[in-house]
């Protein structure tokens, strides 16, 4: 046959997502650990690869991780699931608990795979859209509740890409308000240090989402994990896919998952990074800073798309563009990065924006890098 039938039509209006993934000097789109693996952890990791049976398949469940996450946050392994990320686990939850005639809620702007894994399994996405300093709007929130029929409800706390927190309050109200398994994603707690894990005793409809990629510097390898009730667990076994996680990302993943201590200096510094960064920016006239409470911090500035196509042309610094995203026109995120990353970064910053400022004055177009040719890509 010279041609193939088309897939389903669900995914005619699906878009990919995309990454951004570019190369620069300065990596600060990702919301990545700007650090590698400490020496005497990639030391250890080192000797484990010449002991793992490449032959054999992994444990499919993760066993003796799950036992190690479960102990440190006083579940059983039943409470625990490891997935290839924390996208993999993502997905399962819409598989499980989303589908055709299944109500999905989503909090936009919040992190994409929500809604585009909701539409990938033809669930129903309500969405929410945040307030101007986007918070939840909790009044259109709890009506929507009060309608009943929900199913599925995915609250990112942090919440990114903006970098704000949802109360605890406001989450045990939604809690007590439906029978929907509410997913709280907590990929940034390292770095926020609030947690629903209190709550989980209290409430079979809470789950709760981590990430070794974040605080943990694995984004390389792919390890995330979820805790919730055993029941939710079971179910959630029945759609993941087998063997998702390979033994040297469970070997690493445990090695990491045992020595957190390690990684206390290096994420206390990562927060007074962020807070040289928001004052960085603060200090610029004509950019407006979000307050975060992550490794990243959204900021808005005019022509956004401009200036992050200067930062990285001129200055090879690579941030993150959502200047297209409803709700965060003009928007751009930074990840947190060592010290000489951040200074870079506003020194970047603050050089396009005088060369603006300075154009603004004369009345002439600001000169960018999209205007001295390809020859500077």
């Amino acid at each position: 046959m010279d041609r193939v039938r088309p897939p389903r039509r669900a995914l005619e209006s699906l878009s990919p997502y995309d990454a951004k993934h570019l190369d620069a000097e300065v990596m600060l789109a990702s919301n990545e650990n700007p650090l590698n693996l400490p020496g005497e952890l990639l030391d250890r990791l080192a000797e484990a690869v010449s002991e793992i049976p490449y032959n054999r398949y992994p444990d499919p469940m993760a066993t003796r991780l799950r036992e190690e996450i479960a102990e440190a946050n006083g579940l059983e392994p039943a409470n625990v699931l490891v997935g290839n990320g924390g996208d993999e686990l993502i997905f399962d939850l819409v598989l499980a608990w989303g589908g055709p005639g299944r109500v999905v809620l989503d909090f936009p702007p919040t992190f994409a795979m929500y809604a585009i894994d909701a539409a990938a399994t033809e669930s129903m996405l309500v969405q929410i859209p945040r307030r101007a300093d986007f918070s939840i709007d909790d009044d259109a929130l709890f009506a929507r509740l009060a309608e009943g029929d929900v199913d599925l409800i995915i609250i990112a706390n942090p919440n990114n890409p903006t970098g704000t927190l949802v109360p605890e309050t406001t989450l045990i109200d939604v809690l007590n308000s439906t029978d929907a398994l509410v997913v709280v994603d907590e990929a940034y707690f390292e770095f926020s240090r609030h947690t629903m894990r209190p709550h989980m005793s209290r409430h079979a409809n809470l789950a709760i989402l981590r990430t070794f990629s974040k605080a943990f510097s694995l984004a390389a390898l792919r390890a995330g994990y979820l805790l919730a009730h055993e029941d939710v667990i079971r179910e959630l076994t029945k759609v993941r896919q087998p063997y998702s996680v390979n033994r040297f990302t469970q070997a690493a993943a445990r090695l990491v998952f045992r020595e957190r201590p390690v990684f206390e200096s290096v994420i206390s510094q990562l927060l007074r990074n962020r807070d040289v960064l928001v004052h960085g920016l603060s200090e610029i006239p004509g950019v407006e800073v979000f307050p975060s409470e992550a490794n990243f911090v959204l900021f808005r500035v005019e022509h956004a798309s401009s200036v992050w196509r200067d930062l990285l042309k001129e200055h090879s610094v690579l941030v993150r563009d959502f200047s297209r995203t409803p709700g965060l026109e003009d928007c751009l995120r930074v990840s947190v990065g060592t010290e000489d990353e951040v200074r870079r970064f506003l020194a970047a910053m603050e050089s396009i924006m005088s060369r603006r400022r300075a154009a603004a004055h004369f009345g002439v177009a600001a000169p960018s890098a999209r205007d001295e040719g390809e020859e500077r890509a």
